[in-house]
């Protein structure tokens, strides 16, 4: 299973991949914002997309709304992993196309229940 991790900060990359590596996933691309998440996902399969929200030049909600018109990425499993934790964010990036969000800091837990309920779906 592959994976794309979109975060502008090197260091949140970093600590998302690593998460995953505890839990089990090591095959990961990376991207430092929604337009270079667009340019992964054109060279290659992603299984799974874990995205943040705030990011320059494409915005992570912009990312998904452009993912999910790209042929074959309608259902392609999206998780959100965001400091945006406010009621309205969440209905917001649910209604981009985001399958489940996620608010930082988060706990290895967390991260793999949430990559669980995405793929159960």
């Amino acid at each position: 299973m592959r994976f794309l991790v979109v975060d502008d900060s090197s260091t949140m990359r970093r600590i998302i991949i690593n998460t995953l590596n505890k839990i089990g996933y090591t095959d990961i691309v990376e991207a430092g914002n929604g337009r270079e998440g667009i340019d992964r996902v054109s060279e290659g399969p992603v299984d799974l997309v874990i995205t943040d929200w705030n990011m320059p030049e494409m915005n992570g909600i912009e990312f998904i709304r452009a993912l999910r018109t790209m042929d074959g990425k309608d259902k392609l499993p999206v998780l959100m992993v965001t400091t945006n934790a406010a009621k309205d964010d969440i209905v917001e990036a649910l209604r981009a196309g985001v399958n489940n969000y996620v608010v930082k800091p988060f706990t290895p837990e967390t991260i793999k229940e949430k990559i669980d309920a995405v793929l159960a779906h």
